[in-house]
Protein backbone atom coordinates (compact mmCIF):
# COMPACT_ATOMS: atom_id res chain seq x y z
CA UNK A 1 0.00 0.00 0.00
CA UNK A 2 2.06 3.09 -0.94
CA UNK A 3 1.92 6.51 0.02
CA UNK A 4 -2.08 8.34 -0.03
CA UNK A 5 -2.30 11.42 -1.56
CA UNK A 6 -2.50 14.37 0.58
CA UNK A 7 -4.82 14.69 3.44
CA UNK A 8 -6.44 11.03 2.56
CA UNK A 9 -7.51 8.92 5.54
CA UNK A 10 -8.41 5.75 6.37
CA UNK A 11 -11.47 4.17 8.19
CA UNK A 12 -13.37 1.54 9.46
CA UNK A 13 -16.24 -0.80 10.93
CA UNK A 14 -20.08 -0.06 11.94
CA UNK A 15 -21.81 1.70 14.68
CA UNK A 16 -24.58 1.25 17.69
CA UNK A 17 -26.43 3.70 18.63
CA UNK A 18 -27.61 3.43 22.49
CA UNK A 19 -28.59 6.37 25.08
CA UNK A 20 -25.66 8.53 26.55
CA UNK A 21 -25.51 10.34 29.89
CA UNK A 22 -21.87 12.01 27.84
CA UNK A 23 -24.66 12.92 25.51
CA UNK A 24 -26.62 14.99 28.20
CA UNK A 25 -23.35 16.28 29.58
CA UNK A 26 -22.54 17.83 26.38
CA UNK A 27 -25.68 20.22 26.64
CA UNK A 28 -25.48 20.49 30.45
CA UNK A 29 -21.88 22.37 30.48
CA UNK A 30 -22.70 24.44 27.58
CA UNK A 31 -19.00 25.20 26.32
CA UNK A 32 -18.27 21.81 26.22
CA UNK A 33 -15.68 19.90 24.23
CA UNK A 34 -14.09 16.71 23.80
CA UNK A 35 -10.50 14.82 23.04
CA UNK A 36 -10.60 11.24 21.36
CA UNK A 37 -7.47 10.36 23.88
CA UNK A 38 -6.46 10.36 27.05
CA UNK A 39 -3.42 8.75 26.09
CA UNK A 40 0.09 8.06 27.70
CA UNK A 41 0.52 5.11 27.21
CA UNK A 42 -2.06 4.05 25.64
CA UNK A 43 -5.48 5.41 26.66
CA UNK A 44 -8.49 6.06 24.00
CA UNK A 45 -11.83 7.27 25.40
CA UNK A 46 -13.34 10.64 25.18
CA UNK A 47 -13.60 13.48 28.44
CA UNK A 48 -15.48 17.26 28.68
CA UNK A 49 -14.37 19.95 29.94
CA UNK A 50 -13.46 23.97 29.11
CA UNK A 51 -10.86 24.51 26.58
CA UNK A 52 -8.33 27.05 28.57
CA UNK A 53 -4.81 28.44 28.12
CA UNK A 54 -2.89 25.62 29.36
CA UNK A 55 -4.26 23.17 26.29
CA UNK A 56 -3.29 25.59 23.75
CA UNK A 57 -0.02 26.80 25.05
CA UNK A 58 2.03 24.14 23.95
CA UNK A 59 0.11 23.23 20.21
CA UNK A 60 2.46 22.00 18.01
CA UNK A 61 2.34 22.87 14.00
CA UNK A 62 2.58 19.57 12.00
CA UNK A 63 2.96 20.99 9.03
CA UNK A 64 1.41 20.87 5.53
CA UNK A 65 -2.24 22.06 4.09
CA UNK A 66 -4.40 22.25 7.35
CA UNK A 67 -7.19 19.09 7.36
CA UNK A 68 -11.19 20.10 7.02
CA UNK A 69 -13.59 20.13 9.64
CA UNK A 70 -13.91 16.41 11.52
CA UNK A 71 -17.63 17.03 10.25
CA UNK A 72 -16.07 17.24 6.45
CA UNK A 73 -13.78 14.14 6.69
CA UNK A 74 -15.15 11.77 4.82
CA UNK A 75 -12.93 8.66 5.85
CA UNK A 76 -12.35 9.18 9.27
CA UNK A 77 -9.72 11.01 11.23
CA UNK A 78 -6.37 9.59 12.48
CA UNK A 79 -4.86 11.44 15.57
CA UNK A 80 -1.53 10.03 16.75
CA UNK A 81 -0.85 9.93 20.60
CA UNK A 82 2.87 9.75 21.59
CA UNK A 83 3.56 9.19 25.46
CA UNK A 84 6.85 10.64 26.28
CA UNK A 85 9.41 9.99 29.22
CA UNK A 86 9.99 13.54 29.68
CA UNK A 87 10.91 14.05 33.85
CA UNK A 88 9.03 16.40 35.09
CA UNK A 89 10.36 18.20 38.10
CA UNK A 90 8.10 17.08 40.46
CA UNK A 91 7.78 13.53 39.73
CA UNK A 92 11.51 13.20 38.51
CA UNK A 93 12.33 11.33 42.27
CA UNK A 94 9.72 8.28 40.93
CA UNK A 95 11.87 7.43 37.83
CA UNK A 96 15.52 6.83 39.51
CA UNK A 97 18.44 6.78 36.92
CA UNK A 98 16.29 7.76 34.22
CA UNK A 99 15.96 11.16 35.60
CA UNK A 100 18.94 11.41 36.71
CA UNK A 101 20.80 13.07 33.42
CA UNK A 102 18.77 16.31 32.22
CA UNK A 103 20.65 16.38 29.13
CA UNK A 104 19.20 12.92 28.17
CA UNK A 105 16.35 15.16 26.33
CA UNK A 106 12.63 13.64 25.48
CA UNK A 107 11.73 10.60 24.06
CA UNK A 108 8.72 9.15 23.03
CA UNK A 109 8.07 5.86 25.35
CA UNK A 110 4.90 4.90 23.30
CA UNK A 111 3.13 5.87 19.65
CA UNK A 112 -0.14 5.08 18.76
CA UNK A 113 -2.17 5.95 16.02
CA UNK A 114 -5.75 6.19 16.82
CA UNK A 115 -8.33 6.23 13.86
CA UNK A 116 -12.16 6.90 13.90
CA UNK A 117 -13.83 5.63 11.08
CA UNK A 118 -16.59 7.69 9.24
CA UNK A 119 -20.29 6.54 9.54
CA UNK A 120 -20.68 3.61 11.21
CA UNK A 121 -18.31 4.62 13.77
CA UNK A 122 -15.38 2.60 15.31
CA UNK A 123 -12.28 3.60 17.18
CA UNK A 124 -9.09 1.38 16.19
CA UNK A 125 -5.88 2.24 18.09
CA UNK A 126 -2.86 0.94 16.38
CA UNK A 127 0.75 0.21 18.55
CA UNK A 128 4.30 0.50 17.00
CA UNK A 129 6.77 -1.21 19.10
CA UNK A 130 9.28 1.44 20.13
CA UNK A 131 11.73 -1.02 18.66
CA UNK A 132 10.96 -1.16 14.96
CA UNK A 133 13.05 0.09 12.68
CA UNK A 134 12.23 2.91 10.30
CA UNK A 135 13.27 5.03 8.25
CA UNK A 136 12.70 8.78 9.42
CA UNK A 137 12.07 11.47 7.00
CA UNK A 138 13.46 15.40 7.13
CA UNK A 139 12.04 17.27 10.33
CA UNK A 140 12.33 20.76 11.08
CA UNK A 141 14.32 21.46 14.39
CA UNK A 142 14.88 24.17 16.26
CA UNK A 143 18.39 24.14 14.20
CA UNK A 144 17.02 24.32 10.91
CA UNK A 145 16.16 21.12 9.41
CA UNK A 146 17.55 17.34 9.82
CA UNK A 147 18.46 14.92 7.43
CA UNK A 148 16.87 11.92 6.89
CA UNK A 149 17.99 8.78 8.36
CA UNK A 150 17.64 4.93 7.78
CA UNK A 151 16.84 2.05 9.81
CA UNK A 152 16.02 4.23 13.18
CA UNK A 153 14.04 2.68 16.14
CA UNK A 154 10.88 5.12 15.24
CA UNK A 155 10.99 5.97 19.36
CA UNK A 156 13.98 8.45 17.81
CA UNK A 157 12.12 10.26 15.48
CA UNK A 158 10.07 12.58 18.24
CA UNK A 159 14.07 13.17 19.65
CA UNK A 160 14.73 14.21 16.28
CA UNK A 161 11.56 16.53 15.73
CA UNK A 162 9.04 16.30 18.07
CA UNK A 163 5.38 15.64 18.03
CA UNK A 164 5.78 16.90 14.18
CA UNK A 165 8.57 14.02 13.45
CA UNK A 166 6.43 11.68 14.88
CA UNK A 167 3.44 11.94 12.92
CA UNK A 168 5.73 12.56 9.72
CA UNK A 169 7.53 9.11 9.95
CA UNK A 170 4.15 7.39 11.33
CA UNK A 171 2.40 8.97 7.87
CA UNK A 172 5.70 7.44 6.00
CA UNK A 173 5.34 3.99 7.28
CA UNK A 174 1.84 3.49 6.99
CA UNK A 175 0.70 5.86 4.14
CA UNK A 176 -1.94 7.68 5.46
CA UNK A 177 -2.47 11.07 6.85
CA UNK A 178 -2.45 12.37 10.24
CA UNK A 179 -4.63 15.06 10.85
CA UNK A 180 -4.60 15.59 14.73
CA UNK A 181 -1.62 14.60 17.16
CA UNK A 182 -1.00 15.03 20.98
CA UNK A 183 1.62 13.87 23.29
CA UNK A 184 1.42 13.27 27.11
CA UNK A 185 3.72 12.57 29.58
CA UNK A 186 4.44 10.79 32.68
CA UNK A 187 3.21 12.53 35.26
CA UNK A 188 0.03 13.13 32.87
CA UNK A 189 -0.60 9.39 32.99
CA UNK A 190 -0.33 9.56 37.00
CA UNK A 191 -3.03 12.52 36.93
CA UNK A 192 -5.21 11.00 34.39
CA UNK A 193 -5.52 7.49 36.37
CA UNK A 194 -6.17 9.20 39.41
CA UNK A 195 -8.88 11.06 38.28
CA UNK A 196 -11.23 8.33 37.04
CA UNK A 197 -10.49 6.34 40.11
CA UNK A 198 -7.97 4.00 38.48
CA UNK A 199 -8.09 1.08 36.57
CA UNK A 200 -8.97 -2.14 37.13
CA UNK A 201 -6.02 -5.46 35.80
CA UNK A 202 -6.12 -8.74 36.44
CA UNK A 203 -2.60 -10.39 37.37
CA UNK A 204 -2.00 -14.49 36.59
CA UNK A 205 1.21 -14.43 37.87
CA UNK A 206 3.87 -12.42 39.71
CA UNK A 207 4.98 -8.92 38.43
CA UNK A 208 8.20 -7.40 39.56
CA UNK A 209 11.05 -5.33 38.17
CA UNK A 210 13.22 -2.22 39.53
CA UNK A 211 13.19 -0.59 36.49
CA UNK A 212 9.66 0.22 35.93
CA UNK A 213 8.87 -0.08 39.76
CA UNK A 214 6.14 -2.80 39.78
CA UNK A 215 5.33 -4.80 42.13
CA UNK A 216 1.81 -6.69 41.79
CA UNK A 217 0.77 -10.21 43.58
CA UNK A 218 -1.05 -12.27 41.79
CA UNK A 219 -5.13 -11.28 41.60
CA UNK A 220 -7.40 -8.48 40.21
CA UNK A 221 -5.30 -4.88 41.29
CA UNK A 222 -6.67 -1.03 41.31
CA UNK A 223 -4.31 0.56 39.44
CA UNK A 224 -3.82 4.30 40.41
CA UNK A 225 -1.03 6.75 39.93
CA UNK A 226 2.35 5.70 39.91
CA UNK A 227 1.13 1.92 39.84
CA UNK A 228 -0.61 2.11 37.14
CA UNK A 229 2.10 4.20 35.46
CA UNK A 230 4.66 0.88 36.37
CA UNK A 231 2.38 -1.75 35.19
CA UNK A 232 2.61 -0.15 31.56
CA UNK A 233 6.03 0.98 31.38
CA UNK A 234 6.80 -2.20 32.61
CA UNK A 235 8.91 -4.62 30.07
CA UNK A 236 11.36 -6.63 31.86
CA UNK A 237 8.58 -8.45 34.58
CA UNK A 238 6.28 -9.37 31.20
CA UNK A 239 5.91 -12.83 30.43
CA UNK A 240 9.30 -12.29 27.83
CA UNK A 241 10.62 -9.36 28.78
CA UNK A 242 9.62 -7.94 25.10
CA UNK A 243 8.01 -4.63 24.26
CA UNK A 244 5.79 -6.83 22.39
CA UNK A 245 4.22 -8.46 25.34
CA UNK A 246 4.48 -4.75 26.98
CA UNK A 247 1.88 -3.51 24.49
CA UNK A 248 -0.38 -6.61 24.74
CA UNK A 249 -0.38 -5.51 28.81
CA UNK A 250 -1.20 -1.52 27.82
CA UNK A 251 -3.54 -3.39 24.93
CA UNK A 252 -5.43 -5.05 28.73
CA UNK A 253 -5.20 -2.07 30.02
CA UNK A 254 -6.68 0.42 27.68
CA UNK A 255 -9.54 -2.42 27.22
CA UNK A 256 -10.19 -1.52 30.67
CA UNK A 257 -10.32 1.98 30.68
CA UNK A 258 -12.85 2.28 27.66
CA UNK A 259 -14.99 0.03 29.85
CA UNK A 260 -14.16 2.13 33.13
CA UNK A 261 -15.06 5.54 30.83
CA UNK A 262 -18.17 4.43 28.85
CA UNK A 263 -19.75 2.83 32.16
CA UNK A 264 -22.60 4.14 34.10
CA UNK A 265 -20.24 5.02 37.24
CA UNK A 266 -18.38 7.22 35.29
CA UNK A 267 -20.86 8.87 32.53
CA UNK A 268 -23.56 9.76 35.40
CA UNK A 269 -21.08 11.58 37.75
CA UNK A 270 -20.93 15.19 35.98
CA UNK A 271 -18.38 16.16 39.17
CA UNK A 272 -15.66 13.69 38.41
CA UNK A 273 -16.52 14.11 34.36
CA UNK A 274 -15.28 17.52 34.71
CA UNK A 275 -12.64 16.16 36.64
CA UNK A 276 -11.06 13.79 34.40
CA UNK A 277 -11.97 16.70 31.37
CA UNK A 278 -9.57 19.07 33.54
CA UNK A 279 -7.05 16.86 34.60
CA UNK A 280 -6.43 15.68 30.93
CA UNK A 281 -6.26 19.28 29.24
CA UNK A 282 -3.52 20.29 31.33
CA UNK A 283 -1.94 17.00 30.59
CA UNK A 284 -1.55 16.50 27.02
CA UNK A 285 0.66 19.12 24.45
CA UNK A 286 -2.20 18.85 21.11
CA UNK A 287 -0.90 19.80 17.41
CA UNK A 288 -2.42 22.90 16.46
CA UNK A 289 -5.52 21.02 14.46
CA UNK A 290 -6.48 19.75 18.21
CA UNK A 291 -7.25 22.78 19.89
CA UNK A 292 -10.54 24.02 17.68
CA UNK A 293 -13.61 23.23 20.20
CA UNK A 294 -15.45 23.15 17.19
CA UNK A 295 -13.35 19.92 16.20
CA UNK A 296 -13.22 18.22 20.14
CA UNK A 297 -16.87 18.66 20.21
CA UNK A 298 -17.82 16.89 16.97
CA UNK A 299 -15.43 14.43 18.05
CA UNK A 300 -16.99 13.61 21.47
CA UNK A 301 -20.01 13.84 19.39
CA UNK A 302 -18.82 11.16 17.37
CA UNK A 303 -17.54 8.75 20.22
CA UNK A 304 -20.34 8.91 22.55
CA UNK A 305 -22.49 6.22 21.27
CA UNK A 306 -19.39 3.87 20.54
CA UNK A 307 -20.07 0.54 22.18
CA UNK A 308 -17.06 -0.85 24.17
CA UNK A 309 -16.82 -3.46 21.31
CA UNK A 310 -15.91 -1.11 18.68
CA UNK A 311 -13.15 -0.47 20.32
CA UNK A 312 -10.37 -1.94 18.74
CA UNK A 313 -6.52 -2.07 20.27
CA UNK A 314 -3.85 -3.91 18.00
CA UNK A 315 -0.47 -4.15 17.36
CA UNK A 316 1.55 -3.27 13.80
CA UNK A 317 2.74 -6.68 12.61
CA UNK A 318 6.60 -6.45 13.12
CA UNK A 319 9.15 -9.89 13.05
CA UNK A 320 12.59 -9.74 13.89
CA UNK A 321 15.45 -7.87 12.14
CA UNK A 322 17.92 -10.37 10.61
CA UNK A 323 20.82 -8.72 11.67
CA UNK A 324 19.72 -7.78 15.36
CA UNK A 325 17.39 -9.82 17.58
CA UNK A 326 17.14 -7.12 20.02
CA UNK A 327 15.09 -4.76 16.88
CA UNK A 328 11.92 -5.28 14.92
CA UNK A 329 11.46 -4.50 11.33
CA UNK A 330 7.98 -4.27 9.44
CA UNK A 331 5.89 -7.47 8.10
CA UNK A 332 4.97 -5.00 5.07
CA UNK A 333 2.14 -7.26 3.25
CA UNK A 334 0.64 -7.45 6.73
CA UNK A 335 0.39 -4.03 7.27
CA UNK A 336 -0.78 -3.20 4.08
CA UNK A 337 -4.07 -5.24 4.71
CA UNK A 338 -4.48 -3.73 7.75
CA UNK A 339 -4.50 -0.42 6.74
CA UNK A 340 -6.57 -1.39 3.30
CA UNK A 341 -8.83 -3.21 5.66
CA UNK A 342 -9.47 0.16 7.43
CA UNK A 343 -9.60 2.31 4.49
CA UNK A 344 -12.24 0.35 3.05
CA UNK A 345 -14.21 0.62 6.72
CA UNK A 346 -14.51 -2.65 7.81
CA UNK A 347 -14.58 -4.53 10.86
CA UNK A 348 -11.20 -6.47 12.09
CA UNK A 349 -10.89 -10.43 13.10
CA UNK A 350 -8.19 -10.07 15.60
CA UNK A 351 -5.34 -12.56 16.01
CA UNK A 352 -5.00 -12.94 20.13
CA UNK A 353 -1.75 -12.25 21.90
CA UNK A 354 -0.40 -15.86 20.81
CA UNK A 355 -0.88 -15.09 17.30
CA UNK A 356 -3.60 -17.01 16.78
CA UNK A 357 -5.59 -16.68 13.56
CA UNK A 358 -9.32 -15.74 13.78
CA UNK A 359 -11.97 -17.80 12.80
CA UNK A 360 -13.08 -17.11 9.18
CA UNK A 361 -15.93 -14.91 9.46
CA UNK A 362 -19.52 -15.95 8.68
CA UNK A 363 -21.48 -14.20 5.73
CA UNK A 364 -24.02 -12.36 7.33
CA UNK A 365 -27.94 -13.56 5.58
CA UNK A 366 -29.03 -11.31 3.12
CA UNK A 367 -31.92 -8.80 4.50
CA UNK A 368 -35.40 -9.56 3.24
CA UNK A 369 -35.83 -6.29 1.51
CA UNK A 370 -32.85 -5.98 -0.46
CA UNK A 371 -32.26 -3.96 -3.77
CA UNK A 372 -32.10 -5.50 -6.47
CA UNK A 373 -29.18 -4.85 -8.76
CA UNK A 374 -29.02 -3.94 -12.50
CA UNK A 375 -28.33 -6.81 -14.46
CA UNK A 376 -24.65 -7.21 -15.03
CA UNK A 377 -23.96 -5.07 -11.90
CA UNK A 378 -22.15 -6.23 -9.12
CA UNK A 379 -23.75 -4.61 -5.83
CA UNK A 380 -21.19 -3.27 -3.40
CA UNK A 381 -21.70 -4.33 0.16
CA UNK A 382 -21.99 -1.93 2.64
CA UNK A 383 -19.20 0.05 4.97
CA UNK A 384 -18.38 -2.92 8.25
CA UNK A 385 -20.70 -5.11 6.19
CA UNK A 386 -18.03 -7.66 6.61
CA UNK A 387 -15.49 -8.47 8.89
CA UNK A 388 -11.81 -9.08 7.71
CA UNK A 389 -10.04 -11.88 9.33
CA UNK A 390 -6.10 -10.32 9.41
CA UNK A 391 -3.01 -12.14 9.68
CA UNK A 392 -1.74 -14.11 12.45
CA UNK A 393 1.01 -11.32 13.23
CA UNK A 394 -1.76 -8.58 13.77
CA UNK A 395 -2.45 -9.38 17.13
CA UNK A 396 -5.19 -7.02 19.74
CA UNK A 397 -7.90 -6.24 21.89
CA UNK A 398 -11.31 -4.93 21.87
CA UNK A 399 -12.92 -3.09 24.63
CA UNK A 400 -14.66 -6.13 25.44
CA UNK A 401 -11.46 -8.13 26.28
CA UNK A 402 -10.92 -8.93 29.74
CA UNK A 403 -7.72 -11.16 29.97
CA UNK A 404 -5.50 -11.33 32.54
CA UNK A 405 -1.41 -10.50 32.01
CA UNK A 406 1.61 -12.78 32.82
CA UNK A 407 4.01 -11.60 34.33
CA UNK A 408 7.62 -12.81 36.05
CA UNK A 409 9.73 -11.51 39.37
CA UNK A 410 12.91 -10.31 37.78
CA UNK A 411 15.45 -9.95 40.35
Amino acid sequence: MGRQPQRSTIAQHGQQHTPSAGGQLLKMVGVALATVLVAAVGITGWVVGDLGATYTADAVDLGGDPPPGFSELTTGANILVAGTDNCEPEYADLFGDRCANPEDGVRSDVLMLVNISDEPRRVTVVSFPRDLLVDIPSCDTDGGESAPQYRQMINSAFSIGGLACSARTIEDLTGVDVQYAASINWGGVIEVTNAVGGVDICVATAMKDADSGIDLQPGTHNLVGQDALAFLRARYSTEDGSDLNRIGNQQLYMSSLVRKITSEQVLTNPGLLLKLARTTLSAIDPSTTLTNPVTLVEMGLALKDIPVSDYAFVRYPVADAPDDPNRLIPIRDAADQLFEALERNEPLLLADAAGQAPEAPVEPEAPVDVEVPVEGEAPSPAPGETAVALPPSITGTTGETEGCVSGRVVR
